[in-house]
This record gives structure tokens, C-alpha cells and sequence, in this order.
């Protein structure tokens, strides 16, 4: 589980990839490659924020969570370079969802493209920056009412 950050990069690493040769090659086995890769990661991305929810969820019994450090680990809940990678990660997800989608927009003089799968990989990011926190996040304390009589 700590090797998340490592994870993301990798299968960040597998979009690049997939869409560049989508997007340069462009015939149909290689756009249905490219689709089946960004469907794969978007599945991954919601088990992932699920999990991820699920076990934050849990821990706010006890711990101050809010969205922005859970999904972007704002603040103190990770050092630097937890942070610089997993949100570099989920930056770099846009960004190639979106490129991808706007560099093939149209397919045989029609409009729309298979690459558009391309921005549902984001997804992954948040849900892999979501468990992430989840189980290794630093959080505040939730102040405990004192339940005397």
C-alpha cells in the first residue's frame, strides 16, 4: 500500500503510452487499445475512491478530514514529496486525457473520438490521492466531547 505513489506513476506512465500510440498510429486496434486501457484505469480509480471514502469515512471519527486534503493532500497530511508525486500524477492524467481527446477530435470526418475515453483516467488520481490519505494521511484530532454525566 505505501508503494501507491509508485502505482500511480506507473499506470500514469501506461496512459501516456497507450494514448500517444492512439493518437499517432490512430487505426482501430490501436484506438480500442487505447479505450481499453482508459477503462481499465477509470475502474481502478473507482475502486480506488471507494476504498478510499469507505476507510476516510472511518477515520473521521476521529481525525478532521476534509475534501480538499483527502483529494488533493492539502496541507499537512503529506510530506512534499508524497504530494508532488501523486498530484503531479493526477495533473498529468488531465492533461493527457485532455490532449489526447482534443488532438484526435474527430474519427473518419466525424466528430467525436475514441481517445475522449482519455478523461475519465483522472479519476484514477483522485481515488488512488484518496486512499492514499486514507490509510497514511496526517490529520487533526476531532475534538472529543466530554461524555461525563
Amino acid at each position: 500500500m505505501k508503494n501507491l505513489p509508485r502505482i500511480n506513476i506507473f499506470l500514469t506512465s501506461l496512459f501516456l503510452v497507450a494514448t500517444v500510440v492512439a493518437a499517432v498510429v490512430f487505426t482501430p486496434d490501436t484506438r480500442a487499445a487505447s479505450v481499453g486501457v482508459d477503462l481499465v484505469l477509470f475502474s481502478i480509480g473507482v475502486a480506488a475512491f471507494i476504498w478510499g471514502y469507505f476507510s476516510a469515512v472511518q477515520r473521521s471519527r476521529v481525525d478532521e478530514i476534509s475534501v480538499a486534503s483527502l483529494y488533493f493532500l492539502s496541507g499537512q497530511v503529506a510530506d512534499k514529496q508524497i504530494q508532488k508525486t501523486m498530484n503531479g500524477c493526477l495533473i498529468a492524467q488531465l492533461v493527457i486525457g485532455l490532449a489526447g481527446a482534443i488532438a484526435r477530435s474527430s474519427t473518419d470526418g466525424k466528430a467525436g473520438s475514441t481517445l475522449a475515453f482519455g478523461v475519465l483516467v483522472p479519476l484514477l488520481g483522485l481515488g488512488l490521492n484518496g486512499l492514499w490519505a486514507s490509510q497514511f494521511g496526517s490529520f487533526t484530532p476531532r475534538d472529543q466531547p466530554d461524555r461525563q454525566g
